[in-house]
C-alpha cells in the first residue's frame, strides 16, 4: 500500500510594521507640555493585529 505525500501550504509572509507579533508600541505623553512617560502596546494597524502580511 502507497502513502500519500503530505503537502504543506507555504507560511504567509509576517507583517513588516509589528515583525509578526500583532502589536506595536506607542509612546504615552502626559501634561501641558506633553511630556513622554512611558510606553503603551497598541493594535498594529497595517495587519490589524494578525500578524500576517496584508494582501493587496
Amino acid at each position: 500500500m502507497a502513502t500519500k505525500k503530505k503537502t504543506t501550504a507555504p507560511a504567509p509572509p509576517s507583517c513588516s510594521v509589528c515583525q509578526g507579533s500583532g502589536e506595536v508600541s506607542h509612546t504615552v505623553h502626559v501634561g501641558r507640555n506633553r511630556r513622554a512617560v512611558g510606553q503603551q502596546a497598541g493594535l498594529c494597524l497595517n495587519c490589524l493585529g494578525t500578524g500576517e502580511a496584508p494582501t493587496d
